[in-house]
């Protein structure tokens, strides 16, 4: 196995890594690290949880130390997200690391949902900018901060980006970015999207695409219950309860529902919080440390927590409701079996999610055991 010393990792960067129980690079790393000191464009595809965040920080941080950085308002690097709690995980990535190196970094991570008055103020100095499109356009509107000298561009959970969600924002930035830069796409899944992209974005690319090994596959073990709408509730606390459940994400498809089986559990005796895009930033950042903390025995939330964010040892996900697409599901389910750790994910299957269930499966490639949950006694639950 390739080592980080021979992937071109100094000393000092390694012992950080080493700090943060990382003495081995990931197959993702492994390919990713050289792609992108290479100053090639990349296209990085890899499971969640399988490091792809490091494969791009650490080459980006020794090219930075290279160049002749201004002190001024045009950033060198710019790291586009898809949410603001990507932005703020990618962020930390950065941060990890700058205290080992000999020239000090500034990065910043801007997102919408808070004042744009503070973010205006601390983007002098920037040298890696991660921000969601909405937020950063506005700061471009603002005069607040410049992409002409943009070396390099990374689209992180690129499929997300590259979206009819996220088209027309993206389209505005691509114009503002230096024709000559180095480009590198990171998704979890090679989506129709991102392959329309590769071709107009990335020229001459590397494409690394990580297969799941057999045994990361069988780290998350994949449950059905058969269940009617009205007995969702019911079961939801059942298992909790039976299993004796301490740190559980459950999906919903809106953050109306998502509310709702939050504030029904609370009233049931179980600790539990929503998160979603209504939420403030302040209420989003704040219940997702508790939930990691483990001070929130089951947090609630939409396909916003489906992307890029890592809880490591996540022992159970449960999907209250049915993703749109088999995409969204390998998203959602990836938030748990990670760090080679075991992990659960639960679905809830009614009589007019059989169908999709079974096109998700197929998808996958794997059967999930399935439970009807009319032969367990919810009552009292």
């Amino acid at each position: 196995m390739t080592s980080f010393t021979e992937l071109g990792i100094p000393d000092n960067l390694i012992k950080t890594l080493e700090s943060q129980g990382i003495s081995q690079p990931f197959p993702i790393q492994e390919q990713g690290i050289p792609a992108v000191l290479s100053r090639k464009d990349v296209l990085g595809i890899a499971e969640t949880g399988s490091g792809k965040t490091v494969s791009y920080v650490l080459p980006i941080l020794l090219h930075l130390q290279k160049q002749n950085l201004v002190n001024n308002r045009s950033a060198d690097v710019l790291v586009l997200v898809p949410t603001r709690e990507l932005a703020v995980q990618v962020q930390s990535v950065f941060k990890s690391f700058v205290p080992a190196l000999s020239t000090p970094l500034k990065s910043m991570a801007v997102y919408g949902g808070v004042s744009i008055n503070p973010q205006m103020k601390n983007l002098n100095g920037v040298n890696i900018l991660i921000a969601t499109p909405g937020r950063l356009l506005e700061l471009i509107e603002n005069n607040a901060i410049g992409l002409s000298k943009i070396t390099t561009l990374v689209l992180d959970e690129a499929d997300k980006m590259l979206n009819l969600g996220f088209k027309d924002e993206m389209d505005r930035i691509f114009k503002f970015l230096p024709g000559k830069r180095q480009n590198l796409l990171f998704s979890a899944t090679l989506s129709k999207e991102v392959t329309n992209m590769t071709g107009l974005l990335l020229t001459d690319p590397i494409v690394i695409n990580i297969k799941p090994r057999n045994d990361d596959e069988v780290l998350i073990n994949q449950l059905g219950y058969f269940v009617s709408e009205e007995k969702k509730g019911p079961l939801l606390r059942f298992l909790i309860r039976q299993n004796n459940l301490q740190q559980v994400l459950v999906f919903t498809s809106s953050t109306h529902k998502a509310d709702r089986v939050a504030e029904k559990l609370f009233k049931n005796g179980i600790d539990a919080l929503s998160i979603h895009s209504k939420k403030s930033q302040g209420a989003r950042t704040e219940a997702l440390s508790d939930f990691k903390q483990g001070h929130i025995r089951v947090l609630v939330t939409t396909d916003l927590l489906a992307r890029g964010i890592d809880i490591e040892f996540l022992p159970c996900v449960i999907n209250y409701e049915l993703p749109r697409s088999p995409k969204d599901y390998i998203h959602r389910i990836g938030r748990t079996g990670r760090a080679k750790s075991p992990g659960e994910a639960i679905s809830f299957v009614t009589p007019t999610d059989e169908h999709h269930f079974r096109v998700i499966q197929k998808k996958m490639g794997k059967v999930a055991t399935m439970i009807d949950a009319d032969g367990l006694d919810l009552a009292g639950s």
